[in-house]
């Protein structure tokens, strides 16, 4: 799995990635019909977009609790309170179905979110005891393992549907119930095996500084090209991702196409970020995420000019997740190596919960853009958002150059 001679350091990568892959199936089988589940029980296409609002925004609220007490009390707690977390909002998912209840289904995906903030501090705790030269390379790898989980998510729409009518259920809510048994196993794994906890070697040092105004004076230079890259990636993803299976449905596609592109957008998410990551280590951050940027700039241009042929709105999601894949493990990357150790947990926390935030922006703002001038607006605007990042990562390297 990796060259880090540290076996604890294997052994912690190990755990990482067995809770990534099932946390992954929760993660996905939640993405690909939360925002069908809502227009469903609302009647309201416009209201479809809130799915991953709420996903996103119960990402953000939980992300900087759960690094407060990463930096408190060690990775293990924290990580398996966000898996559990996640599983209790995926059943309160299940219930507000079974109810019709537009509240509590907006609810328990808000709660959903704590799996994502688990999910995405999993890369973190995976660089705690890496080697300087494997930062990059120890990320990709838990990255790239929630490919197996979050592919095979999407697809559990029809089995997931089956079991949810032999319990009488509505169809929509069986994926979520993979959902919460997927994020409850990744949690009990966490919490078992996740020995030793990948902080507990700075444990030794002064007290880990914790909350956003300890963050804030640590991002600059580096680090806020690197935050910046990492949330405006995320925001373009989100954006064109969360009404696409809608755009789809809205022009006759099967829900099992449906499913299908939003697995594929997944596994271009995650399949190939250990080449991200050794592209980070070797060629560079930097043009890692300059890389990245053109690929979504290719992405929004397929997806947005689709119209009515699935083939191409999924190559364009696919570009969509390869290109986020380039820029947020890249970013992750060049904010990990630009922080000092003992700062890291509460900087990756800050960086996360922009990420998050950001998503949730993206993914509210695209409900809207969509509503009043379609699909295709969308995707242009999202291409905006890319030019700061070019202009951010060019500057700094004249000035790194010129140093």
């Amino acid at each position: 799995m990796t060259t880090n001679p540290d076996p604890a350091q294997r052994r912690i990568l190990w755990v990482l990635v067995s809770a990534q892959v099932v946390g992954g199936i929760g993660n996905g089988a939640g993405i690909a019909v939360g925002a069908l589940l809502i227009k469903d029980v609302s009647g309201s296409s416009g209201w479809a977009g809130m799915a991953v609002v709420m996903l996103t925004l119960g990402a953000a609220a939980f992300t900087i609790p759960l690094s407060s007490i990463a930096a408190r009390t060690g990775r293990r707690p924290a990580l398996t309170l966000g898996w559990m977390t996640g599983a209790a909002g995926a059943a309160i998912v299940v219930l507000g179905a079974e109810l019709e209840s537009l509240t509590a289904i907006l609810g328990g995906l808000l709660l959903f979110g704590a799996s994502t903030a688990a999910n995405l501090q999993s890369r973190f705790a995976a660089v705690d005891r890496a080697e300087p030269g494997q930062i990059g390379r120890s990320l990709s790898i838990v990255v790239w393992s929630t490919t197996i989980g979050a592919v095979a998510g999407p697809n559990l729409t029809g089995p997931g549907a089956a079991l949810a009518g032999s319990l009488g259920l509505p169809d929509l809510s069986g994926p979520v119930l993979f959902s919460a048994t997927g994020f409850a196993i990744a949690g009990l794994l966490t919490f078992v095996l996740l020995r030793p906890d990948p902080l507990i070697h700075l444990a030794d040092g002064p007290p880990a500084p914790r909350g956003i105004r300890t963050a804030l004076p640590h991002v600059r230079g580096r680090t806020f090209t690197a935050v910046w890259a990492i949330g405006s990636s995320h925001a373009v993803m989100v954006a064109v991702m969360a009404l696409t299976s809608v755009h789809m449905q809205d022009h006759g596609s099967a829900l099992s196409v449906i499913g299908l592109t939003i697995s594929l957008h997944i596994a271009g998410m995650y399949a190939l970020s250990p080449v991200m990551g050794w592209l980070s280590d070797a060629w560079g951050a930097d043009q890692t995420i300059l890389l990245g940027q053109v690929i979504l700039l290719l992405a929004v241009a397929v997806a947005g000019t689709s119209g009515h042929s699935d083939v191409q709105i999924t190559v364009g999601l696919v570009l969509l997740g390869i290109g986020w894949s380039a820029s947020v493990i890249a970013g992750a990357a060049k904010l990990t190596a630009s922080l000092e150790p003992e700062h890291r947990p509460v900087v990756q926390g800050f960086s996360d919960l922009v990420m998050n935030l950001a998503g949730a922006l993206g993914g509210l703002l695209a409900g809207i853009v969509v509503a009043i001038s379609g699909f295709g607006t969308l995707n242009a605007a999202a291409a905006v958002l890319t030019l700061p990042v070019i202009a951010l990562v060019l500057s700094g390297r004249r000035v790194a150059a010129a140093v």
